[in-house]
């Protein structure tokens, strides 16, 4: 039962670091904003597709559970 736990309040810190980021995350000056990330604007239409940046933040969140991982 205590790995259920433990799973549960990872997902709510994750759930709560995700809605930060949907938040305040305009305030965070690289999101879509890093080379190789597509930005389409015409008239009325913005279309960002933030390749580097999800690459970035993978290469991050990997990071952090392999070091997570091996204690």
């Amino acid at each position: 039962m205590s790995s259920a736990g433990k799973m549960m309040i990872v997902s709510g810190v994750v759930l709560i670091l995700l809605g930060l980021v949907f938040v305040y995350g305009h305030r965070i000056p690289f999101i879509g904003k890093l080379p190789r990330d597509i930005r389409v604007e015409r008239r009325n239409v913005q279309v960002v597709f933030p390749i580097m940046t999800c690459i970035v933040v993978s290469v991050i969140i990997t990071l952090i559970l392999n070091l997570l991982r091996r204690k």
